[in-house]
């Protein structure tokens, strides 16, 4: 799909709403991206997975000029991120993991103070303002202080703001997090609206599995680098075997007999022994030849995590629980 982009008052014809080659993000000895290539089609919702830690808000902070990369280049909405960055702030939205509203202001006065800053025209303002608040459900509250606002009302609001300048791009970095499952839900169908309404390009991170079905495609990161990038049926395809999952008081046992006997690749993960193979609930009574202690079996189809276990060696929890160093060293380096 061809997106037309507005350039200095010119019209020109841009194919991809983003296009990243080659990114590095270092901090001093720690290199948080890694060479980093993708391209975002105009009009699709195209979803960074990985878990904390992975890169994620880093690759997103340098796509909306936040954070100036080490190397490598990106546009977006047609303009390079480090030579064009008012240009490329023109034309994108950007919801944050932690709010940046004012409390003590009025929803509409949020809007309000986002239009100026913006330079959104008087002309159509009311009826732009009217037409993104009732989407996400919050007209009737615009009167409201946002401080009275529960999580979720909060980010459907800044969902409502980063609309309002009508940008061709909308980066939700992580735009659930720390949401409710039912308050989760909610929110994704107002982004399922947007998506049929005003055909926006959404660029999101997330680490959570289910939310990452609804994109069009994904790019997997982990450590710094993409490992796998597709449509979620495709990816999950790939990995073309059930996962079965054992609790076992021996796991290192478990491990090295089906290694010997069945030839699996299976690894500890999550606690439990893990691996994959075909008809999975065909293989299960096999299971018991081996003479283990087994004291339960999981069966299930290929997931995301699957997935993310197949290009990584590891579940995106376990990696998160492996990031927590890195983030707080680079925590740190970005402090100073």
């Amino acid at each position: 799909m061809n997106a037309p982009i507005s350039d200095n008052g010119s019209s020109r014809q841009i194919d991809e709403a983003v296009a990243v080659h080659g990114l590095v993000k270092r901090y001093d000895e720690v290199e948080a991206v890694r060479g980093v290539e993708f391209d975002v089609h105009a009009g699709e919702t195209f979803g960074f997975l990985g878990p904390n830690g992975a890169g994620k808000s880093t690759t997103i902070n340098m796509l909306c000029t936040l954070v100036r990369p080490t190397a490598g280049s990106a546009l977006v909405a047609g303009h390079d991120v480090v030579r064009e960055r008012d240009q490329v702030r023109r034309n994108i939205g950007l919801v944050f993991q932690e709010t940046t509203l004012d409390g003590y202001m009025t929803a509409e006065q949020n809007m309000h103070l986002h239009a100026e800053l913006y330079g959104v025209s008087n002309d159509g303002l009311a009826q732009r303002m009217r037409a993104v608040m009732e989407m996400v459900g919050l007209w009737d509250r615009r009167g409201s202080l946002v401080n009275t606002f529960s999580g979720g009302m909060k980010r459907r609001l800044e969902i409502a703001r980063g609309l309002l300048h009508s940008p061709r791009v909308l980066f939700l970095d992580e735009p659930t997090v720390g949401l409710d499952p039912q308050t989760r839900s909610s929110i994704w169908e107002y982004l399922q609206t947007l998506q049929d309404e005003e055909e926006t390009t959404m660029f999101l991170t997330t680490h959570y599995m289910d939310e990452a079905e609804y994109c069009d495609r994904i790019a997997i990161i982990d450590q710094g680098r993409i490992v796998a990038l597709d449509t979620p049926a495709a990816l999950k395809a790939e990995v073309g075997t059930d996962r079965i999952q054992i609790s076992t008081d021996d796991d290192a046992a478990t491990i090295a007999a089906l290694r010997e006997r069945f030839r699996l690749d299976a690894r500890l993960a999550e606690g439990k022994v893990t691996f994959g193979v075909a008809s999975g609930e065909q293989f299960v009574p096999r299971l018991f030849e081996l003479g283990l202690p087994i004291s339960s079996v999981s069966v299930a189809r290929p997931s995301l995590d699957d997935v993310f276990l197949s290009f990584t060696g590891k579940t995106i929890r376990d990696a998160e629980d492996s990031n927590t160093d890195m983030r707080r060293h680079m925590a740190r380096m970005m402090s100073r």
